[in-house]
């Protein structure tokens, strides 16, 4: 039974439709096909001056700079040919995502495809009015992101009862109540055997990510600093200044594949001792943040934030190094999944 929202549906043909100014023909030749354990939305034929290509088709909503690294990193999970489907595509993304060879289409008409001897490569139209760029629910708001991350670093939390999941999330209790009514609706929970279980993680975690950069991140930040240089990430000891570390500083201790450009750390203040020690100074460009710690349980390296969370912040930052070792993250996390 076909399950895709009437809304996704809805827009897919839109912006079928609006690629038929490029000469191009669409046809979906199956909905949610069931591809490298989900996140394929539709398996698309294009044909254009007598080429004919298949793409698995992947959708987008509210595409933002925030969210780019994400929607790059899925479609480079899917393999083979991929497009990313969007509401609209700014010409400043567009940019990116031909940069990043990512083939894609909006409903504004806007589209790039390099598959010779097709070749498309269409920006700058202007997006038609929209009330609503996501879909409705609590679940991936602000406060809803936290209880979900607690589930994707432990799954077995979901049969937990509801205070000890506020508590660990850092949550109120009433807030797990209405996250653990959606998100059987979202097919991500259900009951088994009697006992609540985490389905399709893989496909939690992708829309996770990107739900983090867009509402639970920006509300994160207690502070950004410039530093003299980054040196000092090798040797700090985050914890003796009730801090951890995040992002791209914890990913280059973890897989020792990066050079950091920038350095995260999450705790409950911008503890003085820690700007005076390492020579931080208050810029609203800074390349040193350090964000609010919303989650209420230890990591088993505990100088670093966990795995997923380093994850999210490479994909928010989005650059080609971090979208790089972001991957080599992704096979970790998915094999804790698979275990």
């Amino acid at each position: 039974m076909d399950s895709k929202a009437p809304h996704d549906r809805a827009l897919i043909e839109e912006v079928l439709t609006a690629a038929q100014r490029s000469g191009i023909r669409a046809e979906i030749e199956e909905w949610e096909p069931k591809v490298n354990g989900g996140g394929v939305d539709a398996w698309i034929t294009l044909h254009l001056r007598g080429a004919t290509v298949r793409y698995a088709a992947v959708l987008k909503r509210g595409l933002r700079p925030a969210t780019l690294g994400a929607a790059i990193q899925q479609v480079r999970q899917n393999g083979g040919k991929t497009l990313l489907i969007a509401d609209y595509i700014t010409p400043q993304l567009a940019d990116a995502l031909r940069d990043h060879a990512v083939a894609f289409m909006d409903a504004a008409g806007n589209a790039f495809l390099d598959d010779p001897p097709v070749f498309v490569w269409v920006k700058g139209e202007r997006p038609m009015p929209r009330t609503a760029l996501y879909p409705a629910g609590r679940a991936f708001e602000a406060s809803g992101l936290q209880v979900i991350f607690l589930l994707l670093c432990h799954p077995d939390m979901v049969d937990r009862p509801y205070r000890e999941i506020a508590q660990m999330a850092g949550v109120a209790h009433g807030t797990v109540g209405w996250v653990m009514t959606e998100l059987p609706q979202l097919r991500f929970v259900a009951r088994v055997g009697g006992k609540r279980r985490l389905l399709e993680p893989r496909r939690l975690l992708q829309q996770w990510v990107e739900a983090y950069a867009r509402a639970l991140r920006p509300r994160l930040l207690l502070g950004r600093y410039r530093a003299e240089n980054l040196d000092w990430w090798k040797t700090v000891d985050p914890t003796a200044y009730d801090l951890i570390m995040g992002g791209e500083g914890a990913a280059a201790r973890l897989t020792r594949h990066l050079r950091p450009g920038s350095l995260t750390f999450f705790g409950r203040k911008a503890e003085a001792r820690f700007l005076l020690d390492q020579r931080l100074k208050e810029d609203p460009t800074g390349e040193v943040e350090i964000l609010r710690r919303f989650w209420q349980f230890d990591n088993p390296e505990p100088t670093l934030a966990p795995t997923i969370l380093i994850y999210a912040d490479l994909l928010a930052i989005g650059d080609a190094r971090c979208l790089e070792t972001a991957g080599l993250l992704h096979d970790q996390i998915i094999d804790r999944f698979d275990a």
